[in-house]
């Protein structure tokens, strides 16, 4: 079977030889292509925005970080002796992640079983990774499931109704779709170009009844605009 192309494993790769900073090019099926600044995924705590460091200082016990791309949240973890496993899809990711002694694991989110955390850690509009709406429920019960009672699944992300605001101050939507956060992306570095995937952008609203849903409580802790941190805990 012909090897999944990885431009996020070779951008940290890359990266972490010769700190030449090329972007990772983000392309939509909605918006115009947006980049990634390769830089952004080896920052330090200090260069971390403030719901990022939020974030980390309510973490506690044993953890897991989720889509943990060059390890930045990892490695501040560590710092303070905590336990935390990181897992990503990217091959790269994950090869870089265990050459800097962190226990990482080339994995699904889905994938993930007879585990059980402290705290999930889903950062960079982490709750993308339940790809629509409509599998936010099984997402948040798969998460569930991970995690021990008395803990917590930290995850921000951002409602993004401003794109579709038209100039009188209403919104256009397509009537036929499921709903306006759901996105599809690919991403290329260099010659590298991967497939691409579903990600989700939801707004708090609709996180918190579909966390009502499962048995958890969502609490918004943070918000700067329409971006927001949410943690989640059993109801």
């Amino acid at each position: 079977m012909k090897e999944e192309k990885d431009p996020i494993g070779l951008a940290i790769k890359q990266f972490s030889e010769t700190k030449k900073p090329y972007d990772i090019i983000v392309s939509s099926d909605l918006c115009d292509d947006d980049i990634i600044p390769i830089e952004v995924l080896f920052r330090t705590y200090q260069e971390m925005p403030e719901l990022e460091q939020l974030a980390l200082s309510k973490c506690k016990g044993k953890i897991l970080d989720v889509g943990a791309g060059a390890g930045a949240h990892a490695k501040e973890l560590m710092k303070k002796s905590f336990q935390v496993k990181a897992i990503d899809t990217s091959k790269g990711a994950v090869e870089y992640m265990l050459s800097q002694k962190i226990d990482a694991e080339q994995i699904s989110f889905y994938d993930l079983k007879n585990q059980q955390y402290d705290t999930i850690l889903c950062l960079m509009n982490g709750l993308g990774i339940a790809g629509k709406l409509s599998n936010l429920e099984n997402f948040l019960s798969h998460a569930k499931s991970l995690l021990k009672k008395g803990g917590s699944l930290l995850c921000d992300s951002s409602d993004i109704k401003y794109l579709y605001e038209d100039d009188e101050g209403g919104y256009w939507f397509d009537l036929n779709a499921e709903y306006y956060g759901n996105f599809k992306f690919q991403m290329a570095y260099k010659k590298e170009v991967g497939p691409w995937f579903d990600w989700l952008y939801v707004d708090f609203d609709n996180l918190f009844k579909a966390c009502k849903n499962v048995g958890l409580k969502a609490n918004r802790i943070y918000e700067n605009d329409d971006h927001y941190l949410a943690e989640i805990t059993w109801a």
